[in-house]
């Protein structure tokens, strides 16, 4: 019988489901955020409401041979951590001393979001390219940690 996961693992796992409905030709990351075991909201990156996807017109990025960690805003995409906390503000969930766990660390754009949102913790699978963000998590008290269950699935 396979080891129960812990709730990180779980919520991790859930994460990377969530990254499947990723329209980003570069990295499909999705994010939970969660307080008391409870899911409060989650999100993935893709084009903002109601604009074409990069799966269907091609990555701006790509294009112009852009460094992953670099010129977000040459990206079309609105990141999972930013999709998780604007939903959970269009449905009315607090989100204040929850965890947000993401497939990927976030970059500073999310970080000074989740700072803002009052998220006391976070919990991501894959590393970024973005040494600035963890000096910011670090020096606002925010709690990260780098998890690396060995049984969950790769993602993209």
């Amino acid at each position: 019988m396979d080891e129960r996961p812990s709730t990180d693992e779980y919520f991790l796992e859930i994460a990377t489901v969530v990254a499947k409905r990723s329209t980003c030709l570069r990295n499909r990351v999705g994010s939970v955020i969660v307080r008391d075991k409870q899911i409060l909201s989650t999100g993935y990156n893709g084009a903002p409401r109601n604009m074409e996807h990069c799966l269907d017109i091609g990555c701006i990025r790509q294009q112009n041979n852009i460094e992953s960690g670099t010129r977000h805003e040459k990206c079309r995409a609105v990141h999972a951590e930013q999709n998780a906390i604007i939903q959970a503000a269009l449905h009315g969930a607090g989100i204040e001393g929850a965890t947000l766990y993401c497939t990927h660390q976030p970059c500073i754009l999310c970080t000074k979001m989740i700072i803002n949102s009052n998220i006391e913790r976070v919990v991501y699978l894959n590393s970024y390219p973005d040494t600035d963000a963890l000096e910011f998590f670090r020096d606002a008290g925010v709690e990260v940690e780098n998890l690396q269950p060995s049984h969950l699935l790769e993602t993209a």
